[in-house]
């Protein structure tokens, strides 16, 4: 049969939700590994890629499953889904390509004033950088940030960078390297919803030839 057929179409499309449920699995379980070994403590990111990963999750559960079953409904949601998830990730990382400094500095600026304070000093001994900033505007809110860093330089009394400093050098490179990966799998969208809309419309070769898909 060529792989224009209706297996082909359906192995293909399984084989699709096979990776994005393991994608979904993944986050779920780099969040919890990051939550168990204190990597990161923060409620909100936490639940937030648990969020994205289960959400991934049931997506490629109502994908495989219509799939399986050439179920015309489910395959119906999984297509109008992953049109809106492509869409969605398409401009998140078209933004990411397009972000310049200023705008880098701004975007992080915001997180950080977002952020807690266990979170920030948990940030500082992590990345080992101490205060967000130490520009002629923030000298009193760097101080005061300094105060209550425990990163390793300033235990070991070796001059500490700030952590502004350094999530600015590498964002570009990271930004880049998100937004190229975001476009890659928004693809793979298009990609899942081209065979969806195919296998949808064809007929089941083991199924009655006079009945209607």
């Amino acid at each position: 049969m060529v792989c224009g057929g209706f297996t082909c179409s359906k192995n293909a499309l399984c084989a699709l939700n096979v990776v994005y449920m393991l994608v979904g699995l993944l986050l779920i379980g780099v969040a919890a590994w990051g939550k168990g070994f204190g990597i990161v403590s923060s409620l909100h990111i936490i639940g937030g890629v648990i969020a994205i990963g289960v959400f991934l999750l049931l997506i490629a559960i109502i994908g495989l499953i219509g799939a399986v079953s050439h179920h015309q409904v489910m395959l119906f949601i999984y297509m109008v889904v992953l049109i809106l998830i492509f869409i969605f990730q398409l401009v998140v990382s078209c933004s990411c390509l397009a972000m310049n400094r200023n705008q880098q500095e701004r975007f992080f600026d915001e997180t950080w004033t977002s952020m807690s304070n266990r979170t920030r000093r948990e940030m500082e001994m992590n990345v080992n950088c101490c205060g967000w900033l130490n520009t002629t505007d923030r000298r009193e809110q760097f101080a005061e940030e300094f105060a209550f860093c425990n990163a390793e330089c300033k235990k070991s009394k070796t001059p500490c960078e700030t952590c502004g400093n350094k999530m600015l050098n590498h964002a570009g490179e990271a930004l880049k390297i998100l937004g190229g990966v975001g476009l890659f799998f928004s693809f793979t969208e298009v990609l899942g919803v081209w065979l969806a809309f195919r296998y949808r419309n064809q007929k089941d070769p083991r199924a009655n030839p006079s009945a209607f898909l």
